[in-house]
């Protein structure tokens, strides 16, 4: 193991860089004579196990201040917070002892895609490439030249906008990802279903049948049923270019498998020392490090969004209720272009892969990849969570 694998597999590593100062809460997995997933929060004397007051994360959203309800919340000390971090590292797992899940349960996974300038450019060229790697090179420079390398500065559905519209579509290069990236609609999509998200330590999934693709490092809002933002957590939409490109119709496909959205290490839910506009200034960093050596890294800077979170989450909103809340993807500034085997092939994952994802506020989401079809398959849905609220006794109206 190397010294940089070392470090990102260390426990504090998943924690914020002021440590446990922030309001920590996520789900984690307690074994015992009725193991189950509980809502836990994270504090200087170790972790709680909020259940019996919250037995869902989505429940504890629902609070008139989330951040305060967790303060006057005792809940029954677990473990010490090292412990649990040490056991949600990928590979490192005791299922003898609690470790993270997704902090995440009746939530709505949402996305928003084409967010940010650089991956729109991104998205045109796999779409004009339909989804062969091997010609993006080459239509990166024929984009770039016709749109130009300053579409951060452009408003999403402004005059401007519609004035860059009609001049691509005369010059036949106008795109669903154009559309979306600089008109007036966001793009909003359902990601997975609930309770599919993995959390950090666990695989993610890339379908065996993809030859290119990528992790997409996103800051994950969470929203409660009223539309209010209460916290934010890291996720990774992990991206199937190939797929995508040979069409925008297959975005389910390409973005809905097996371990395929990664959501964590847990919540940091608004207080006086996390607000939305910290969530405004956070930069994600990305690495990934390779059973091969290979080492990629990258950065999503939150301020060089195009819309902003506020619009994403009115747009998501606008003709649907969410009861149980949603967590939304803010989309990636990130979109890798590094050649990783052979010129002008680009940047694709292989298996064994570490991906972290890191900021200051949120901590890191560590993962490994694998194939979709070989990852842990998906079997703990809503009736299973039912059931087992039921078998502890937490199964009560309101939850």
């Amino acid at each position: 193991m190397t010294t940089t694998t070392q470090s990102l597999l260390a426990p504090d590593a998943l924690l914020p860089t002021d440590a446990l100062a922030g309001t920590l809460v996520g789900r984690a997995w307690v074994p015992g004579p009725v193991a189950g997933p509980a809502v836990v929060a994270l504090r200087d004397e170790g972790v709680f196990d909020l259940s019996e007051a919250f037995p869902t994360v989505s429940t504890l959203l629902e609070s008139q201040d989330p951040a305060q309800a967790v303060r006057e919340t005792a809940g029954r000390r677990l473990c010490d917070v090292q412990a649990l971090l040490a056991n949600s590292l990928p590979g490192a797992r005791d299922e003898a002892r609690p470790w993270l899940l997704a902090p995440c349960d009746l939530q709505v996974v949402k996305a928003a895609g084409v967010t940010f300038a650089t991956s729109l450019v991104e998205r045109v060229i796999e779409e004009q490439a339909r989804g062969d790697a091997s010609r993006a090179q080459a239509l990166r420079a024929q984009v770039l030249e016709l749109v130009g390398s300053n579409l951060a500065e452009i408003k999403p559905g402004s005059p401007q906008a519609m004035a860059l519209k009609a001049l691509l579509q005369q010059r036949g290069l106008w795109s669903q990802y154009l559309e979306v990236g600089i008109g007036p609609d966001a793009e909003v999509f359902t990601k997975a279903p609930v309770l599919s998200s993995v959390g950090s330590g666990e695989d993610i999934g890339i379908r065996a049948d993809s030859s290119w693709n990528n992790p997409e490092p996103e800051v994950v809002l969470a929203v409660n049923s009223r539309g209010e933002i209460v916290g934010a957590t890291l996720g990774n939409d992990v991206n199937l270019r190939d797929i995508e490109g040979r069409s925008a119709l297959l975005l389910g496909k390409a973005k809905d498998n097996n371990a395929s959205c990664a959501i964590g290490p847990f919540i940091r839910l608004f207080d006086a020392s996390f607000t939305l506009d910290d969530v405004r200034r956070e930069t994600v960093h990305l690495r990934v490090t390779g059973e091969d050596g290979f080492e990629l890294r990258g950065i999503n800077t939150m301020s060089s969004i195009s819309r902003d979170p506020t619009d994403l989450v009115a747009q998501t909103l606008a003709a649907h209720q969410y009861p149980d809340g949603f967590m939304l993807f803010l989309g990636t500034l990130f979109a890798p272009i590094e050649d990783r085997d052979q010129p002008g092939g680009g940047f694709t994952h292989k298996l064994g892969d570490l991906v972290s994802i890191r900021s200051e506020r949120l901590g890191a989401l560590l993962n490994r990849v694998t194939h979709s079809e070989t990852a842990p398959p998906w079997r703990f849905g809503l009736r299973a969570f039912i059931g087992n609220l039921a078998a502890r006794g937490l199964l009560r109206e309101g939850l």
